[in-house]
């Protein structure tokens, strides 16, 4: 079967589940995107490394890829194999020394792991077709399916129109706290209005 590559494009609160959260991949060079609902903790795994914060002590993704870089173990990529019942399932594929591996994994901590060691994530057609949303080309305006989702991380969620009320300084202190309680969403938001604030936007 013909692998699709895919990419992360955004990180947002899920519109169906309460206390969960979406990860959007988008196919690379078209315009499918395929939503995965994720927990709040597997969510929170991939936004630190998708914006490179250091938290003090490694996350249990951190950890896992020390422990295969320890051991020579390279992820080489991850494929989102099979959609069941509305749970998508992936494997890593790894090689050690002569050999290469499949390992079944859940589909965010596969994503976790990939965005941490660089690796292309891939799925199938069939999952793509099933689950997908074509978006629409700006070119010509025509979409073939259409849904609501957020296709940006949900600042107003996590509190976006009562962080405009703060001050910088406010801000600053906010985020240090946050960054204490390792929240790392929220601080991402958090973030984001600061630099907003010194572009003078």
């Amino acid at each position: 079967m013909k692998k699709i590559e895919l990419e992360i494009v955004a990180l947002s609160h899920s519109i169906t589940q309460t206390h969960s959260y979406a990860v959007v991949l988008g196919e690379v060079n078209g315009l499918r995107r395929l939503p995965i609902v994720i927990g709040g903790f597997e969510a929170q795994a991939i936004a630190v490394a998708l914006e490179k914060m250091q938290p003090s002590r490694p996350l249990t993704h951190d950890l896992m890829k020390n422990f295969m870089t320890a051991f020579n173990i390279e992820l080489h990529e991850i494929i989102i194999s099979d959609l069941q019942e509305g749970i998508f399932y992936s494997k890593l594929v790894c090689s050690s020394d002569n050999y290469t591996i499949d390992i079944d994994s859940r589909t965010s901590d596969a994503l976790a792991l990939a965005v941490r060691f660089g690796c292309p994530v891939y799925t199938y057609e069939h999952i793509l077709e099933s689950a997908g949303i074509l978006m629409e080309d700006p070119g010509t305006g025509k979409k073939k399916k259409t849904a609501t989702i957020s296709t940006t991380r949900d600042d107003e969620g996590e509190g976006g129109s009562d962080l405009k009320k703060l001050s910088v300084e406010e801000l600053n202190t906010l985020l240090n706290e946050v960054l204490e309680q390792e929240d790392y969403i929220r601080a991402i938001a958090i973030r984001d209005e600061i630099n907003a604030r010194k572009k003078g936007r």
